[in-house]
């Protein structure tokens, strides 16, 4: 069937339409009245009309702020030609294409017809490209298809991405009447990957011809006589890839029909294909922005959590009866794994932990607020360190997590200086005596939320006034230098050297300055997490 028409190609934010020129005075406006309404700021109320003068059309400018331009040019009135791209006003909001010629809908064979539609599709491709990469993935998808199926009369389409695996992946599919989901998309796939793996252009004009069938039984079992895929290829650079790549084969556009017609020509083909180059960068586009716009919300929502976590944590210092501490934690990601606490008992005691999670990230963050719960759950109702361990870890091991398991120093102050502890799995601490000598506190027992028969055990030490007690996390010894070096004990070691009689926030200080200058400009490989506790003596009564 031939049919005679003029009618406006309008392309937009919300997709792809056509107006029919049916009326003698088409006007265009921000104006309900008009018979285009052009929602923008630089578009006039009354701000051009099409007049139809016998088989043609002429577009005149009523003298608008923002003018009308055809094929790039400022215009004050004009005849129209099949082809012209059209644009109201200085923005890029709307692309209009004036379409005139007569149409063949016998299938794909009519594509020579329309090759310079799409070369405009390509421009306007091109246009959305430099002004819309926030569009959303899934709207640029729709309109290459939804393009390439109404200038070339396909019956159906479909657009195949490379997915992480590199295989391909349906994305969208359409026919004439609607949308079509991929089960409902029959087809052999054997074009789309050959097109695929190789990059070029597959045309079928009949896939009854012989040494064609055989290779296609499943496609022409659905009815499909007619097929044209081409590849979405982008440049290396443009698709954020490595260098040596010149090229980049992102996906296929298929296209197919049921009706039989003539061979395309080298003409027709080209211009698909650039057409299919920039609906490819579009694409690409639009799922970089799409990646970018989806890490911009996990860093907030991680920022958050950061915050959140931190005000977790008690302050980092603290003075207590005959007690002194000082604590600080420095996470390698945005939130950490390790966590520190202390709290007063009831029996006027001070309960303090610090715990480090396997592996980073929200993961191990979570599992750190978990062990910073129980540890405040059980400390009040176990004077016993050893067994507020093993309760731990019980806890943890009814919500057990695979291959997620945790480290804790777990230690109990009292007025008189007598330290109670168990250590699970924890770097083990250090007891600076002030005459100098050096005590492991290593007591306890294997990492928590691992073992369900695990036993602890607890150890009790005396502290004379001005002996500091030293916890740390992994993140301190093992921090490495450019040089990939451990930091290592005895450097945490030499940096306590001297340091007896200094508040514990000095000497904390003093540690990290260490680490840091040791580390130089290295990445931080690990959460940090130390804690400095002083006795300062039996307090008056």
């Amino acid at each position: 069937m031939i049919a005679t028409f003029a009618r406006l190609l309008i392309v937009n934010a919300q997709g792809r339409r056509t107006v029919p020129l049916d009326v003698p005075r088409f006007t265009i406006g921000r104006t309900s009245a008009a018979s285009l309404y052009i929602e923008s700021p630089d578009v006039s109320r009354d701000h051009a009309e099409i007049v139809r003068d016998r088989d043609r059309y002429l577009l005149h400018d009523h003298g608008s702020r923002g003018g009308t331009f055809v094929n790039g040019q400022r215009i004050t009135e004009r005849h129209l030609a099949h082809g012209d791209r059209i644009r109201f006003g200085t923005g890029h909001q709307v692309e209009v294409v004036f379409q005139s010629k007569e149409e063949s809908n016998t299938g794909l064979s009519g594509i020579g017809a329309d090759a310079s539609d799409l070369r405009q599709m390509a421009a306007i491709l091109n246009g959305l490209r430099a002004i819309g990469s926030g569009r959303v993935l899934d709207e640029v998808l729709t309109l290459v298809l939804q393009s390439a199926v109404s200038v070339t009369t396909a019956e159906r389409g479909m657009i195949l991405l490379a997915a992480p695996g590199g295989e391909l992946e349906f994305k969208v599919g359409c026919e004439e009447h609607g949308p079509l989901s991929g089960a409902a998309f029959a087809t052999s796939q054997k074009i789309p990957q050959q097109v695929f793996a190789t990059g070029h252009t597959q045309i079928v004009e009949n896939l009854l011809d012989v040494g064609v069938a055989d290779a296609h039984s499943g496609t022409i079992a659905a009815g499909i006589r007619q097929v044209l895929c081409v590849p979405l290829t982008v440049s290396s650079a443009a698709a954020g890839r490595p260098a040596n790549v010149e090229q980049q084969v992102i996906g296929v556009l298929y296209l197919d029909s049921r009706a039989r017609g003539r061979l395309l020509s080298a003409t027709t083909r080209a211009s698909l294909e650039a057409f299919a180059t920039q609906a490819a960068l579009a694409i690409e586009g639009a799922r970089l922005y799409a990646e970018a716009a989806e890490k911009r919300r996990i860093d907030g929502e991680l920022r958050v959590a950061a915050d959140i976590q931190r005000t977790l944590l008690p302050a980092p210092t603290c003075e207590t009866d005959g007690w002194d501490l000082a604590a600080v934690s420095v996470p390698c990601r945005t939130v950490a794994g390790d966590f520190y606490d202390y709290m007063k008992l009831a029996s006027g005691d001070l309960a303090v932990g610090l715990g480090d999670v396997a592996g980073k990230g929200p993961p191990a963050a979570l599992l750190a607020v978990v062990l910073q719960s129980h540890f405040g759950a059980y400390a009040p109702v176990s004077a016993d360190p050893a067994d507020a361990m093993a309760r731990i870890n019980d806890a943890l091991l009814r919500r057990a997590i695979e291959a997620r398991f945790a480290t804790m120093f777990y230690a109990v102050l009292s007025t008189d200086g007598r330290l109670g502890y168990c250590d699970a799995g924890q770097e083990p601490p250090l007891l600076l005596r002030a005459d100098g000598s050096l005590v492991c506190l290593d007591t306890g027992g294997p990492v928590l939320g691992l073992l369900p028969a695990a036993t602890y055990a607890h150890a009790e030490v005396h502290l004379q006034p001005g002996d500091l007690v030293v916890i740390y996390s992994d993140g301190v010894t093992e921090a490495r230098s450019t040089a990939n070096e451990e930091f290592g004990r005895d450097r945490l070691m030499a940096a306590l050297a001297g340091m007896h009689g200094e508040p514990p926030e000095v000497i904390l200080e003093r540690l990290m300055a260490a680490v840091r200058d040791f580390s130089g400009n290295g990445p931080q490989l690990d959460d940090i997490t130390a804690m400095v506790v002083r006795h300062r003596g039996v307090p008056d009564r």
